[in-house]
C-alpha cells in the first residue's frame, strides 16, 4: 500500500544522494550492508534499553539505505540478481532486529510477558508474509496481492509509534502506549495479510492446475 507511492516520492529525493556515492566510489552492495548495519545496532542497542526514541532516530536513518542502494544500481546499470537477493535477505534481518529489540524490552525491563509475545509474532508474520510471496512467485503464480500491511506499513506504524513512546522519557506523560497499540495494529494486521496472501495463492494454484489440466486435455484430443 504504501510501497506504491512511498517508494516513488523517496526514489526521486534521494537519486542525488545516490548520485553522489556512486560518484565517490561507493557500491550499492556496501550500501546495503552499512544499512542493515545501522538499522541492527539502532534496534539491538537503543530499544532493548527503552530508549525508543534514539533507536528510531538511528534506524531512520540507516532505513532508507533500501531506497539508495536500489537507486545506485539502477543509475549505474548494474542491476543484478545477486542485488535483489542481497537486499531481500537483508531486509528480513533488519526487521527481525527491530522486533527482536521490542521483544527485548519487553522481556526485560518493559516486564511484559503479553507484549513480548506480540512483538515475537510480528517478527515471525513479518517473515512468513514475505515468504508466502516469495515462494508463491517461484512456482509460477502472480500472488497479484497487495495485502492490508505489508513492510512498508509495519515499518512506518511501529517506528513511529515506537519514536513518539520514545518521548515518554523527555517528560511527556502516557505517550508510551503507543507502542503496545502500535504493536498489536502490526501483528492483526500481518495475520490478516497473511490470510490474503495464502487464499491469493490458493485461488491462483487452482487456476494455474485447470488451466494445465485443460491445455493438456486439448493436446490429447487433437492427438487422437
Amino acid at each position: 500500500m504504501l510501497n506504491k507511492y512511498a517508494r516513488a516520492f523517496f526514489t526521486r529525493v534521494l537519486t542525488p544522494f545516490a548520485s553522489f556515492l556512486l560518484r565517490i566510489g561507493v557500491s550499492p552492495d556496501a550500501v546495503t550492508l552499512i544499512g542493515t548495519a545501522g538499522v541492527m545496532a539502532g534496534a539491538l542497542v537503543f530499544f532493548p534499553r527503552g530508549e525508543f526514541f534514539w533507536g528510531t532516530v538511528v534506524i531512520t536513518l540507516f532505513v532508507f539505505s533500501d531506497l539508495v542502494d536500489g537507486n545506485m544500481a539502477r543509475q549505474a546499470g548494474i542491476s543484478s540478481r545477486w542485488g535483489a537477493f542481497l537486499d531481500s535477505t537483508l531486509d528480513r534481518v533488519a526487521d527481525g532486529a527491530i522486533f527482536s529489540g521490542f521483544a527485548l524490552w519487553y522481556a526485560g525491563t518493559g516486564d511484559n510477558n503479553l507484549m513480548c509475545a506480540v512483538a515475537l509474532f510480528c517478527l515471525a508474520s513479518g517473515q512468513v508474509v514475505s515468504y508466502t510471496k516469495a515462494r508463491g512467485e517461484s512456482i509460477g503464480l502472480p500472488v497479484a496481492v497487495n495485502g492490508l500491511i505489508e513492510r512498508a506499513e509495519r515499518l512506518v506504524i511501529s517506528l513511529v509509534a515506537a519514536g513518539f513512546a520514545g518521548l515518554h522519557k523527555f517528560g511527556v506523560p502516557g505517550i508510551q502506549i503507543l507502542l503496545p497499540i502500535a504493536l498489536w495494529v502490526v501483528a492483526v494486521g500481518s495475520l490478516i495479510t497473511l490470510v490474503q496472501r495464502v487464499v491469493t495463492v490458493r485461488r491462483e494454484s487452482a487456476e494455474a492446475d485447470a488451466a494445465a489440466a485443460a491445455e493438456a486435455s486439448a493436446h490429447g484430443g487433437e492427438a487422437v
